[in-house]
């Protein structure tokens, strides 16, 4: 799979997907990188530490953050860092949105993958945008009410239906990326559930991607705060490597690269 400049072996690896927030309310980070020299010092450390692809986001999408933020303010705040990060390094870019037209401001700026919490689901004009200027892209489950009655199953339905909007606006099959949207549309239960099944959303023919970095199913299990799910973190990339995803999506990159290599190291033995 080619994201920007860059082949992903999917299948023989787990990638690194490094989050820099450019927001001052995301749930563990917030504030701490919204200034452009202080995002640029921060991309520079996570992709020393081995992150594959940066996803800057400019809205707090926490489950139960209710406000939209207009496209230009969402705008203002992730263009700046995206064409930075572009000028200065050499890695693929991800924009962090749900709306359309700033995910084709982003891909103008220099992004080349659009990573979708709603799966082209709330933006009509997603899948359109995502076909039109060539990103690749992750397309999320979601809900937004956690009522299902074969839960595992419906989840893989509804990833599907996202695949097929965007199949039908005409993004390519080797363009799309899978995330199981922990934390969103889901009871504490049923993050733990689809995390010990992960491998049953290999049968949908799509690279996995886990996003579960410092989230609530860390903290309630371990009765932890946001900043201080490290460890917790960790223990599910490994068992994302172990369950055959692709990707990882985490705030410590360093930490997380030596756990999949580590992983890796003992799958491959």
């Amino acid at each position: 799979m080619k994201i920007g400049n860059r082949e992903f072996e999917i299948g023989k690896h787990t990638y690194i997907m490094g989050i820099l927030n450019v927001t001052p309310d995301s749930f563990s980070d917030g504030g701490k990188w919204d200034q452009l020299d202080a995002a640029l010092s921060h991309a520079e450390e996570m992709i020393k530490d081995g992150a594959d692809i940066i996803d800057i986001g400019g809205e707090s999408t926490r489950p139960g953050y209710g406000a939209v933020l207009p496209d230009e303010e969402e705008m203002e705040r992730v263009l700046p860092v995206i064409e930075a990060v572009g000028e200065r390094f050499d890695i693929p870019i991800s924009i962090d949105t749900y709306k359309s037209g700033v995910a084709e401001a982003a891909v103008k700026a220099g992004a080349c993958l659009v990573n979708d919490i709603w799966g082209c689901k709330y933006d009509g004009r997603m899948a359109e945008v995502i076909a039109r200027t060539g990103a690749a892209c992750c397309l999320m489950h979601n809900r937004k009410e956690p009522v299902y009655e074969n839960y595992l199953e419906e989840v893989k339905a509804d990833l599907l239906q996202s695949v097929d909007l965007a199949k039908k606006a005409g993004v390519a099959k080797d363009r799309i990326i899978l995330d199981p949207g922990m934390g969103f549309g889901k009871t504490y239960e049923h993050n733990l559930i689809l995390m010990n099944r992960l491998e049953t959303l290999n049968d949908l023919g799509y690279p996995v991607l886990l996003g579960t970095s410092r989230k609530s199913m860390i903290g309630l299990t371990l009765d932890l705060p946001a900043t201080d799910r490290l460890e917790g973190t960790l223990a599910t990339t490994v068992m994302g490597v172990m369950k055959g995803c692709a990707f990882v999506r985490v705030h410590d990159v360093k930490e997380n690269a030596r756990a999949v290599k580590m992983t890796e190291a003992i799958l491959q033995a």
